[in-house]
C-alpha cells in the first residue's frame, strides 16, 4: 500500500486542456465585423482567405466541412455556382445553401489565382494539395482574421462565422425555425440554445421566444 501511495503521489498531474482557456459558446460576427474583416482581406489581396471567409460565412458550414469542401462542391463544370448542396459530416445530412455574387466572384478569383481543378480540395494544407486543410489551421487562420480588426480572437471561433447569417436573418425577420431549417438541426431541441445566442448577438427579438 505504501508502494503504491508513493508511486501515486510521484506521477506528475496532467494540466486540464481548458486551463487558462476560455470555453463556451462563441458569440456570431456583427455586419461591421464581417464588412472589416472583408475589407482588410481584400486590400492585403489574400485571395484565398477572402474566399474561405466568404464561404463559411454563407454556407453557414461548420468548420470541419468547410476545409472537407473540394472544387466541383461549389464550382462543377469550372465556375462557381450560386447554390449547391454539401453532406455535413456531423450528422450526415445534405444542406443546401445559396451563394451571393461576392462570394462567387471571391471564389472563383481563388480557383484561377491557385490553378485548383475538380478532385482536388477546395482549401489545400500545408502537406500539399492533395491534403485538405486542418480544422485546427482553419481556427488558426480565424483567429487571425479577427486579431486583424482589433478583437480578442479568445471570444471568437470557427462557430461564430457559423452563426453569423443566421443570427443576422433572426434579427431580422424574427422567425427562429427558419434559422434552424437553414441549419439542419432540429427546432425544439436548439431553441433555448438559439435564442441566448441571438441575445448574446444583440437581437431584440430573442424576448419574444419566452
Amino acid at each position: 500500500m505504501e508502494t503504491q501511495a508513493q508511486i501515486t503521489s510521484a506521477t506528475p498531474l496532467r494540466e486540464l486542456w481548458n486551463k487558462g482557456k476560455l470555453i463556451g459558446q462563441k458569440p456570431p460576427l456583427r455586419p461591421k465585423h464581417v464588412w472589416s474583416i472583408r475589407t482588410r482581406l481584400q486590400m492585403e489581396g489574400r485571395t484565398r482567405d477572402l474566399a474561405m471567409f466568404n464561404l463559411a460565412i454563407e454556407s453557414k458550414l461548420r468548420g470541419c466541412d468547410v476545409v472537407a469542401l473540394r472544387v466541383e462542391d461549389v464550382a462543377p463544370s469550372g465556375y462557381v455556382v450560386d447554390r449547391t448542396t454539401v453532406r455535413q459530416k456531423k450528422t450526415a445530412r445534405p444542406v443546401r445553401f445559396e451563394l451571393t455574387e461576392q462570394t462567387r466572384q471571391a471564389v472563383d478569383d481563388y480557383i484561377k489565382a491557385a490553378a485548383k481543378k475538380p478532385g482536388e480540395y477546395l482549401f489545400s494544407g500545408r502537406r500539399g494539395h492533395n491534403r485538405g486543410m486542418t480544422t485546427r489551421q482553419y481556427a488558426r487562420l480565424v483567429s487571425s482574421w479577427i486579431a486583424t480588426i482589433g478583437l480578442d480572437p479568445h471570444f471568437f471561433g470557427t462557430h461564430s462565422l457559423r452563426r453569423t447569417k443566421a443570427t443576422l436573418i433572426y434579427r431580422r425577420t424574427g422567425n427562429l425555425c427558419a434559422v434552424q431549417l437553414l441549419l439542419v438541426v432540429r427546432c425544439k431541441h436548439k431553441i433555448p440554445y438559439w435564442r441566448r445566442v441571438c441575445n448574446d448577438a444583440g437581437c431584440a427579438r430573442g424576448s419574444a421566444l419566452r
